[in-house]
């Protein structure tokens, strides 16, 4: 019977990603284990938003399953405005998930500004039941666009020019982003982590 990994998401994209890369583990979202409380994520940083996911999904669980808890956070870090959006990511153009209006301000914000270079970065948290943890981050490089280019569906993929794969995120394919994406590259090094418990 495979080992259980929680993880702190309904995010079917996110989930599959996860199943694919933790083939050893079996990989259940907050659905699953029947949580459906909204987590207000009102940290200061990446790291203290991953730790407020995967700590009330542990406080839920309070030793019911024998699992871990893995738990993220993650955002885009644009270097010309001291990191903004940053945690506020999501809800950076005002109302939480609002694509457009997020863009929107990040192409105002950057209106006549040379340096365009930016990052996305993702932090992870690997939670055991007693509480004690571990974290790992991925990040992958780029530059800002002036204007969308290729899908605009997710976030600010269209304006994101990847150095790694010289076209914006939301021109790729699912597969060429997931190969260099910081939630991919975090998720490399948690592996790491899971194979070095496991021998």
């Amino acid at each position: 019977m495979k080992q259980k990994i929680i993880l702190a998401s309904n995010n079917k994209h996110k989930i599959e990603e996860f199943s694919q890369i933790l083939t050893d583990y079996e990989i259940l979202s907050l659905k699953d284990i029947g949580y459906y409380d909204d987590i207000v994520e009102d940290g200061e940083t990446f790291l203290d938003n991953a730790l407020i996911k995967a700590n009330a999904v542990r406080e839920f669980l309070n030793g019911k399953i024998d699992a871990l808890i893995v738990a993220d956070d993650s955002g885009l870090c644009v270097n010309a405005l001291n990191g903004e959006p940053g945690v506020y990511s999501a809800r950076y153009g005002g109302s939480h998930g609002n694509n457009a209006a997020n863009r929107a301000k990040l192409i105002k914000n950057l209106d006549g500004k040379k340096d365009r270079s930016a990052y996305f970065i993702c932090m992870l948290v690997l939670m055991s039941a007693d509480g004690s943890y571990e974290y790992f981050e991925g990040k992958t490089y780029g530059k800002i666009l002036e204007k969308e280019t290729g899908d605009t569906s997710f976030c600010y993929d269209c304006l994101f020019l990847s150095d790694d794969l010289k076209k914006s995120f939301g021109e790729a394919s699912s597969s060429e982003k997931n190969s260099v994406s910081h939630r991919f590259r975090a998720i490399q090094k948690l592996k790491q982590a899971l194979g070095f418990k496991n021998q």
